[in-house]
């Protein structure tokens, strides 16, 4: 039985007509037009609203209103694609250290998915923001991995692994996760983190992230940027409410909730950024 109620929408979102063979090609191709189709987005915490991850509310979100989410939801939707396509995968969380030290004691509030093909197990992830991993990573091996985008690898200590992604040259660790089974309230407990702990990066913040061939759109309040594999990063900071509904609605690909709530929320968003708070 499918876990998915809208599988046949969520396959011709990411181009196809009749579900796909549960190969290692389909599964580089789904995770690549996935970053590309489905945008990274803190809407909901923005707006201080409930970010509810049962998977009926989001296909509801994802699928039908066409909003993104972040990786609670994101991942979850993914993975249940993949079951639904006969893979052998499951959750797994482990704790982000992006922008500190690699060895950092941080909380466990990522969700990615944990894959095992041919006797051979990859990590799978469509909802780490800006950074997401483009393409399925072998788990156990420490050489360089190439993706449709930048050179990650992964290394193991004491049965824990980190992330690491080559960025300008320089190895940049992205988080840390072990392969412990997680239940449904592992999931619920971390989200609530995210979506309503007063140190959470997420509430009352704008991030916004989607991929397309070769560059990385991101958002990060008002500070917009498009990362070139190539040439230099291109910055701008959108100084207006419209500007940024323009954004994200042009460029992220996110069918914008028309509510004063979010437009308020965006007003002071700005307003904080200039300083006139």
């Amino acid at each position: 039985m499918s876990l998915l109620t809208h599988s046949r929408l969520y396959l011709q979102r990411l181009g196809y007509d009749t579900p796909p063979a549960p190969t290692l090609q389909t599964l580089q191709d789904l995770q690549l037009r996935h970053v590309c189709t489905f945008a990274f987005e803190s809407l909901s915490t923005l707006m201080h609203l409930p970010v509810p991850i049962d998977l009926p509310s989001v296909e509801q979100k994802v699928l039908l209103d066409g909003r993104g989410g972040y990786c609670y939801e994101l991942n979850q939707l993914f993975m249940a694609l993949l079951q639904d396509l006969g893979f052998d995968v499951r959750g797994i969380t482990g704790n982000v250290v992006m922008g500190g030290p690699p060895d950092a004691h941080t909380s466990r509030t990522h969700r990615l998915s944990l894959i095992k093909l041919d006797g051979v197990r990859y990590i799978s992830d469509v909802g780490f923001g800006g950074m997401v991993p483009s393409s399925p990573l072998q788990l156990d091996t420490e050489a360089i991995q190439a993706t449709a985008h930048e050179p990650y690898r992964l290394t193991l200590n004491d049965d824990r692994y980190t992330l690491w992604a080559q960025v300008c040259g320089e190895w940049r660790g992205l988080y840390v996760f072990d392969l412990q089974w997680q239940e449904r309230i592992d999931y619920e407990i971390g989200n609530w983190y995210v979506a309503n702990h007063p140190d959470s990066p997420f509430v009352g913040q704008l991030k916004v992230a989607r991929l397309a061939l070769g560059k990385r759109h991101t958002l990060n309040n008002a500070d917009y940027a498009v990362h070139y594999l190539d040439r230099p990063s291109e910055k701008r900071t959108l100084e207006s409410t419209d500007e940024l509904l323009g954004v994200l609605t042009e460029t992220f690909g996110i069918r914008v909730p028309v509510s004063a709530q979010l437009r308020t929320a965006l007003d002071g968003l700005l307003a904080a950024e200039s300083g006139d708070l």
